[in-house]
């Protein structure tokens, strides 16, 4: 879990520049990267706290099994679902805000049971261990676009 808290002190460190944007790399700002990846923090961990972990059933997957091998999201290649997709420009105190609750949640994760889990659109159901997987690589495929846009 620390590697995911390092990850978000990265996030709360791209903020003054939120406004920044360079299309070569993507149309989003600096902003909407950090707000997606703090939305998505924050609803899956609220989906492994509201989850039971007695109805976890692990399934092979091959496309988590791929991306786990290369250990990258491929750029471009999917659209954000509507859930996790920023609506307004977000402020430096909203972003402020979301970041602390990410890092209250991350924390929470401590305490969940290992088969607490939420269901990923294209990976299926990760428990606790494959969602902290998957929140690094989210994450951490985010913050490389925030890096290519500050050049």
């Amino acid at each position: 879990m620390n590697k995911l808290k390092n990850l978000i002190q990265e996030l709360e460190s791209h903020i003054p520049n939120l406004e920044k944007s360079n299309p070569t790399v993507s149309q989003s700002t600096i902003g909407w990267q950090i707000d997606h990846s703090l939305l998505v923090i924050n609803g899956v961990i609220d989906e492994l706290k509201n989850s039971n972990p007695e109805n976890y059933k692990w399934k092979f997957n091959k496309i988590r099994l791929l991306i786990q091998i290369t250990n990258k999201i491929p750029r471009g290649k999917v659209r954000v679902p509507k859930v996790v997709k920023p609506i307004d420009i977000a402020t430096a105190e909203d972003l402020t805000s979301k970041l602390e609750l990410a890092k209250r949640n991350i924390d929470a994760m401590a305490t969940l049971a290992a088969n607490s889990y939420f269901t990923h659109p294209f990976f299926g159901d990760l428990n606790l261990k494959r969602t902290i997987w998957f929140l690094k690589l989210h994450t951490n495929h985010h913050l490389k676009i925030i890096r290519d846009i500050n050049g």
